[in-house]
């Protein structure tokens, strides 16, 4: 565990940086259409779920990749 804590703290490379801002763009955009308090269609909210999932894997993934090799 400690050294997934040693990674996440790490530094991170420019390009996973600007990665995980677009994950975190993704993620927030799919759960705006996922909480919308209107009824949307099913087509709609699939897409939505997708990218929520998508961008949570893409900004999780690029925390975690360092320059360092020796981790």
């Amino acid at each position: 565990m400690k050294k997934i804590v040693n990674r996440a703290t790490a530094p991170t490379p420019k390009f996973f940086k600007v990665l995980r801002n677009v994950g975190l763009v993704l993620a927030a955009v799919g759960g705006t259409i996922l909480a919308a308090p209107i009824a949307l269609p099913v087509l709609v909210t699939t897409i939505g779920g997708y990218m929520a999932i998508a961008g949570g894997v893409l900004t999780a993934t690029s925390q975690l990749t360092t320059t360092d090799d020796s981790q």
